[in-house]
């Protein structure tokens, strides 16, 4: 129960191939990421990525028109009906090929799958539960190359299908007495995309061109065709399709289907790199948006193909482009750089921008609250995403090599990052700045990181000089330069409650340097193999040295003594790879764990390595709790267990044959020594394995970071039942007579002894407000703790924010001294947990009453400008009212002159 960890998140990767889809709502983007599914939620600025994987990479995503399922089809062409309600997997299926294209009608009563030359309908699944989910209906052949994208009309009556032979075919799906199918050409590549209009037969194609046009302006271009009938002497009877142009007419005179060109436009796109690489349209605007391999985008309005935008996204080729309903929202693909964008093309701003690492991660390291995550990736880039939300909210990119290592100082504001180009830099996230930079005295290479706990010392060490380098935070000066290691040192630890720091060397040693007696080592502990990583139990009184026979030692830092140790090499299970001539159980001898971290409480260890595989170890009884598989997907290497002899030829091994130009006599193998595969070839598939794991400061999740992504897994509450000190007469039904008796306090216990969310929730919101006080001071003490970190948890997601911020005042003034006496170990999860939920309503809070005083000062503002306005138009109405009494009483003055005069 402790263990019930669940895949929760996939972060640091948004897309990687495949084509991108809009929900039903037009709110959320849908995009594959290697072998998952992300949903991405536009209006919360959320992410979640589905609990389903398949056996290898996503090439295409089919959407139904309701919005309620997804077909999922991988490298293979194996198939996963998904129900985007319940996040569950209905249906498995095989194609057999691969996949390019699928597409569901506007009815949802079909799907069209194109692969090879072969567009194959089926019968979508309806709500009834069936057999057999996919029913095929029709093949058909028309295409001699592979087909690339497919369209339907608007009454689900014809679909049109794209090929690589540069042709389009519109079919019918029924036997239509005036069309059975239509091949349409003119284009001198590839077709990229195909559209109908809206409520009609008229097609739209784009597609690049290779040789440039007769007037001399070479690119891409684009061709719009038209419906158009001819007497043809077709007198067949039955029903008969027509157009939006075309008048009824009796059966006995039905006229075959007829398209002619009708426009050809050109995109002035001159040399290969600018070639059309992906195509949307939106039936209701008319607009066109086509995607280039330089990342250039254009909107077109048709059919006068009017220019709209012409901008540049990225440097890299747009892989995949998706219109939402409304037309307002345009998603791109860029799986050069992993980048998934939204733009707003009316507005001209980002919805949505998020890019992922572009090589491996390297490193990770939790805030302190637990709400922030910093990752380190090969590409030099340092990037902190929001655990609640799951997305990228600052990318660093001081560094010109390989991160290394990255971590949080104790105020959590600061990130420190060491990296292969010799420099160490401290990151402030209240600027979002780059305000320290260290350096050593000669170049070296920091491998290792390390900061105190009060955040002034900081220490890397270097894997070429073998030297532990020391500086102040404050003023950025090197303080100490510690030699002694023989090897390159591999891992650094502060101690959390004292001012030791730990070195793991490859020199089969561990140092424990004194930082209050002039930087002198403490202790030096021998080890059986070289040292990989070392950690601090959270109270500082353990240390667990992973070293590289496949062992996890467990060391007293105050005696020198070992305390304990785990044989972990069985526990790994090694894939095999590719290009191995031993097996999997061979090839595991030689592999040990390279990352270990402790859980909150200190019980339990998280170790992860060369393999596919984390293991939790109960340091205690230094025995295996649990193994968790972080990847099923068949498209990285050392998945296999096992020889695959369909990839055997009379060479050998497939992935040891060169196929390039040659005699053909010799057998070219990659290079020796080269890990990743053979970096001289056109194509490797990457190795999995674990770079670095973090158990969450509160305890309830912990993360990843694997040539996947980053992947967080946290415990889901809702499906365990763990009571405590159960008996016979706690039930729901005596909780809830409880509570009519208005016994609070034994209700409480009654309800964390059974431990049911739900119940628990009812009995805490059914207790009055002014009741809370006496009900905390009449708990007894082995509940404060329970009940503390329900509210902790409660108050996260909770809209009830003054209730339970009353029932943490009153569990921590009541019994903040008996918690301060126990163990640091087992109230600091809870403590932190409670911090982050009131840290995350703070900002929440914060960011809304800011919104409204500035709302409130510009109406203020406004207001009086409206005022001052008012009282400068009547001052001028005075004014003139005051002229126009002049100019009266002057006639009216010159008038009794004149009537003197007539009566003299």
């Amino acid at each position: 129960m402790k263990f019930a960890y669940k895949f929760s998140n996939l972060l640091g990767a948004v897309y990687r191939q495949g084509n991108l889809s809009f929900s039903n709502d037009g709110n959320a983007v849908i995009s594959p990421v290697g072998n998952r599914v992300s949903v991405f939620d536009l209006k919360n600025n959320t992410s979640e990525t589905l609990p389903i994987s398949t056996t290898k990479n996503i090439t295409c995503v089919g959407l139904s028109p309701d919005g309620n399922l997804a077909v999922v089809v991988d490298e293979d062409g194996a198939a996963l009906l998904v129900s985007l309600i319940t996040r569950a997997v209905l249906h498995h299926f095989h194609f057999h090929k691969p996949v390019s294209s699928i597409r569901f009608s506007p009815d949802g009563r079909r799907f069209v799958v194109t692969k090879d030359s072969v567009a194959l309908m089926y019968h979508a699944p309806g709500k009834q539960r069936e057999y057999n989910a996919f029913v095929l209906d029709k093949s058909y052949y028309g295409p001699y190359d592979e087909t690339t994208c497919i369209d339907w009309t608007d009454d689900s009556k014809c679909f049109v299908v794209g090929s690589k032979d540069m042709s389009t075919w519109v079919f019918g799906a029924e036997r239509w007495a005036n069309l059975l199918y239509y091949s349409l050409g003119g284009h001198k590549d590839v077709i990229v995309g195909c559209f109908f209009e809206k409520n009609s037969l008229d097609v739209t194609r784009t597609g690049p061109r290779t040789n440039p046009s007769p007037r001399g302006r070479g690119g891409d271009e684009e061709e719009e065709e038209e419906v158009e009938e001819e007497e043809v002497g077709d007198t067949t009877e039955g029903e008969v399709i027509r157009g939006k142009a075309e008048a009824p007419k009796e059966k006995n005179e039905t006229k075959n289907v007829r398209f002619k060109q009708r426009s050809k436009h050109f995109f002035n796109k001159q040399g290969d790199f600018n070639n059309l690489t992906a195509a949307a349209y939106h039936k209701s605007s008319h607009i066109l948006v086509t995607g280039f391999a330089s990342g250039i985008f254009h909107l077109h309005e048709l059919p006068e193909f009017n220019l709209i935008h012409s901008l540049s996204i990225s440097d890299q080729r747009i892989a995949s482009v998706a219109i939402n309903g409304s037309g307002d929202w345009i998603g791109f693909g860029c799986s050069g750089k992993g980048q998934l964008l939204v733009w707003e093309w009316q507005s001209e701003s980002y919805v949505f921008k998020q890019q992922g690492h572009f090589n491996n991660m390297a490193s990770l390291a939790y805030s302190p609250d637990g709400q922030y995550v910093v990752t380190g990736g090969d590409d030099g880039k340092v990037k902190v995403w929001n655990t609640n939300s799951g997305l990228c909210f600052v990318t660093f990119t001081e560094h010109t090599s390989s991160v290394t290592k990255v971590t949080f100082t104790s105020s959590g504001f600061v990130i420190v990052s060491a990296s292969l180009d010799g420099t160490v830099r401290a990151f402030d996230l209240h600027r979002y700045r780059n305000f320290r930079t260290f350096t050593s005295p000669r170049p070296a290479q920091f491998s290792s990181l390390a900061v105190d706990v009060s955040g002034e010392l900081v220490s890397a060490g270097a894997q070429d000089s073998f030297e532990i380098f020391l500086w102040s935070m404050q003023t950025g000066r090197l303080l100490e330069v510690l030699g002694g290691h023989e090897g390159p040192v591999s891992c650094l630890c502060f101690s959390p409650v004292q001012s030791i720091l730990a070195s793991a060397s490859w020199d089969r040693t561990i140092r424990l340097w004194d930082m209050m007696d002039s930087w002198q080592v403490k202790e030096t502990i021998p080890l059986t193999a070289d040292g990989l990583s070392v950690t601090y139990r959270p109270d500082g009184q353990e240390l667990a040295v992973a070293t590289l026979n496949g062992e996890i030692s467990f060391w007293d830092p105050q005696t020198a003594t070992q305390t304990g140790c785990v044989v972990g090499r069985h526990d790994l299970e090694m894939g095999r790879k590719e290009t191995d001539k031993i097996t999997a159980k061979q090839s595991a001898k030689g592999k040990s764990f390279t990352t270990v971290c402790y859980s909150a409480d200190g019980e339990s260890v998280l170790a992860g390595g060369q393999s596919k595989f984390v293991c939790i170890y109960n340091i205690k009884e230094q025995m295996l709790m649990k193994k968790f598989e972080i990847s099923c997907n068949l498209s990285f290497d050392a998945m296999e267990e096992f020889l695959d002899r369909r990839k055997m030829t009379e060479f050998g091994s497939l992935a040891l044959v060169d196929e390039g130009a040659g005699d053909g006599d010799g057998v070219t193998i990659s290079l020796p020594g080269v890990r990743r595969g053979d970096m001289s070839s056109r194509h490797f598939k990457p190795e999995i394995r674990v770079s670095s794991l973090r158990f969450s400061p509160t305890g309830r999740s912990w993360a990843a970071t694997t040539t996947e992504g980053l992947l967080v897994y946290s415990l889901d509450g809702s499906l365990v039942f763990d009571p405590y000190d159960l008996d016979l007469d706690v039930t729901p039904a005596s909780i809830r007579k409880q509570l009519c008796l208005q016994e609070w306090a034994s209700a409480i216990v009654l309800a964390f002894r059974l431990n049911e969310k739900a119940l628990k929730q009812e009995v805490l919101e059914t207790i009055p407000h002014a009741q809370i006080p006496v009900v905390c001071g009449s708990l007894p003490d082995i509940y404060v703790e329970k009940l503390l970190g329900f509210v902790a948890a409660s108050l996260e997601k909770s809209g009830h924010l003054q209730f339970y911020m009353t029932w943490s005042q009153s569990l921590l003034m009541l019994h903040g001294q008996k918690l301060k006496n126990r163990s640091a170990l087992t109230i600091l999860p809870t403590l932190q947990a409670l911090q982050k939920s009131i840290q995350r309503h703070f900002d929440n809070l914060s960011k809304l009453c800011d919104f409204n005083m500035y709302n409130i000062r510009y109406a203020t503002a406004l207001s009086k400008q409206r005022g001052v306005k008012r009282a400068a138009e009547e001052d001028v109405g005075k004014e003139e009212e005051e002229d126009e009494d002049e100019e009266l009483s002057e006639e009216m003055s010159v008038a009794s002159l004149d009537d003197t005069d007539l009566i003299l």
